[in-house]
C-alpha cells in the first residue's frame, strides 16, 4: 500500500516562488515593449509622503467592472503627467476619469501582476464622467440658470427639510444622528422622500422625487440630498444634466452630502450649499441655528445687563425720591396738623359763641311764642262759642224744614201704593201670574185674573183687540 510520502514522491510539486517565477519570465518574455491602454481611473491613490501613485485602473461595461488591475506612477512620472494636465486641460490629474497611458506589464512574485504607467495622454478624450460633466455645466451655463439656486435666500431657521436618501443609508443615519441629537436642543422636522443615489435609474429615481416636494413645497424650507460615501464611479448621475437642471431651478434651496472630498459634482456646483459628508451637512444646518441664536444670546446677556443697570439705577432714583417724598410730607402733614389745630380752636370758639346766642335767641322766641299762643288761645275760643250758638240755631231751623218735607213725601207715598190707587177702581189683570200690559198677549180661551181692592177675578178670554187710538 502506497504512503502519502511515496505518492508525493511519484508527483511534480512546484513552490509558489517557482510558480511565481515562470509567470514572471512569461511575462517578461511576452511583454517586452510598452503599450498604449485605455481604462477608467476609479482611484488615483496619492501618497505624499512618497510622491507616488498607485492608481486602481477599472473597465465597465453596462456599468459593470468587467476588469481591474493595480498600476504604479512613480514620483517624477506623476509630476510631470500632472503638469501637462494642469496646462491643457486646466486641471490636474484626478480620479474618475478615462486615460489613455502608456504602460508596461510585469509580474513581481510578491505584488503580482501590476502596470507601470509611463506617461498619460492629455488629448485623449476624457472619461465619460468628466465628459458630460463639462457638457452639463456649459449647457447650464448658456441657459443662464447655473447660478439660479444658489441665488435664493436660505430661511432664518432652515427647520423643515425634505430629505431624498435611501432610508437604509450610513450616510442618512449620520444626518440624523447630529441633527436630532443636537447639544443646544434645537428642534427640527424632516421626512425622507427614498430614492436610488447611485446608478442608472438614480437620475429618474431623485427627479422623481424633487417632483413630489414640489407639489408640497409650502411645507419645507430645503430640500437635502444626502448619500452615505462610495467611490466616485457612483456619482456619474450627479453630473447628468436633466438632474443639474432640475436642481438649479428648484424654488427653494437644495443642499447636498454626496459624501466625498475629490471631484465635485455639477449637482454640488449649482447647488444652494453642499458639504463633503452628511455629517457636514448637517453641522451646516446647525450652523444657520447658530447663526440665529448666537446674536439672540448676545441680545438677550445685552438686554439683561441693561435691565439690571436701569433697574438698579431707577432703584437708587426711587430711594431718593422715597426719601424726599418722605421728607416733603412730614413738612407738609406737620403744617397741617397745626392748621387743623387752629381750625379746631376756632371752630371750637365760634361754635360755643353762635350756642349762646342761638339759645338766646330760642329763649326769647319761646316767650314770645307762648304770650301769641295764649292769645290766640282766647281768640279762638271765643269765635268758637260764636260759631256753636249760630250752628245751633241753623240746625233747628234744617231739622224743622227737612221734618214737614217727609210728612208731605210721606203722605205723597202712601197715596202712589197699588191699594190705595186700587181703592180708587183701578186692577192689575195678570196671565199665568204675569201682568198683561197689551191686548194682543191675551188669546181666545186664556183664564185671566183680574187684581181689584178687596180679590180676585178668574175670566176666559173669548176675543181681544186694540183701541183705535193705538
Amino acid at each position: 500500500m502506497l504512503t502519502n510520502q511515496d505518492n508525493a514522491q511519484e508527483k511534480t510539486i512546484f513552490t509558489l516562488l517557482q510558480v511565481s517565477r515562470s509567470i514572471q519570465k512569461t511575462v517578461s518574455d511576452r511583454y517586452q515593449n510598452s503599450y498604449w491602454i485605455t481604462a477608467e481611473m476609479n482611484k488615483l491613490n496619492f501618497y505624499k509622503q512618497s510622491g507616488h501613485c498607485y492608481p486602481e485602473l477599472v473597465e465597465k461595461q453596462d456599468g459593470k467592472v468587467i476588469a481591474q488591475m493595480r498600476a504604479n506612477l512613480w514620483k517624477d512620472d506623476y509630476l510631470r503627467i500632472n503638469n501637462v494636465f494642469q496646462q491643457v486641460l486646466k486641471e490636474p490629474l484626478k480620479e474618475g476619469i478615462k486615460i489613455l497611458f502608456l504602460a508596461t506589464i510585469s509580474f513581481d512574485p510578491v505584488y503580482g501582476l501590476s502596470l507601470r504607467i509611463m506617461d498619460i495622454d492629455p488629448a485623449y478624450t476624457m472619461g465619460d464622467l468628466e465628459k458630460e460633466k463639462q457638457e452639463t455645466i456649459k449647457k447650464l451655463q448658456e441657459e443662464g440658470i447655473f447660478n439660479q439656486n444658489k441665488s435664493l435666500e436660505l430661511p432664518m431657521l432652515p427647520q423643515r427639510i425634505a430629505i431624498i436618501s435611501v432610508e437604509t443609508s450610513k450616510g442618512f443615519a449620520d444626518f440624523l444622528k447630529v441633527i436630532e441629537g443636537n447639544h443646544w436642543k434645537y428642534k427640527f422636522f424632516h421626512l425622507l422622500f427614498p430614492s436610488l443615489l447611485q446608478g442608472e435609474k438614480a437620475v429618474e429615481g431623485i427627479i422623481g422625487q424633487l417632483r413630489r416636494i414640489k407639489k408640497v413645497i409650502h411645507h419645507f424650507d430645503v430640500v437635502a440630498i444626502i448619500r452615505g460615501g462610495g467611490g466616485d464611479i457612483g456619482l456619474a448621475c450627479y453630473n447628468n444634466y436633466f438632474l443639474a437642471k432640475e436642481i438649479a431651478l428648484f424654488p427653494i434651496p437644495v443642499i447636498t452630502g454626496i459624501g466625498h472630498a475629490t471631484n465635485e459634482t455639477v449637482a454640488e456646483m449649482i447647488s444652494f450649499s453642499n458639504a463633503i459628508t452628511p455629517t457636514k451637512l448637517a453641522e451646516y444646518l446647525l450652523q444657520e441655528f447658530h447663526n440665529f441664536s448666537v446674536p439672540v444670546q448676545e441680545a438677550e446677556s445685552r438686554i439683561i445687563d441693561k435691565s439690571r443697570r436701569l433697574i438698579s439705577d431707577e432703584k437708587t432714583k426711587f430711594r431718593s425720591e422715597i426719601k424726599l417724598f418722605r421728607s416733603v410730607t412730614e413738612n407738609i402733614l406737620n403744617s397741617n396738623r397745626n392748621n387743623i389745630r387752629e381750625e379746631i380752636r376756632s371752630l371750637f370758639l365760634q361754635s360755643h359763641f353762635r350756642f349762646k346766642t342761638e339759645k338766646s335767641h330760642m329763649n326769647s322766641s319761646a316767650k314770645q311764642v307762648m304770650r301769641s299762643s295764649v292769645t290766640l288761645i282766647v281768640t279762638n275760643k271765643e269765635k268758637i262759642s260764636r260759631l256753636k250758638e249760630m250752628m245751633s240755631e241753623r240746625l233747628r231751623s234744617f231739622f224743622k224744614n227737612e221734618s214737614t218735607s217727609l210728612l208731605n213725601i210721606g203722605k205723597n207715598v202712601n197715596n202712589m201704593s197699588p191699594k190705595e190707587v186700587m181703592r180708587r177702581g183701578y186692577s192689575i189683570t195678570l196671565l199665568n201670574g204675569k201682568a198683561i200690559k197689551s191686548s194682543g198677549q191675551a188669546k181666545n180661551g186664556d183664564v185671566l185674573n183680574t187684581v181689584v181692592f178687596d180679590g180676585t177675578i178668574d175670566s176666559i178670554v173669548k176675543s181681544s183687540s186694540k183701541s183705535k187710538e193705538s
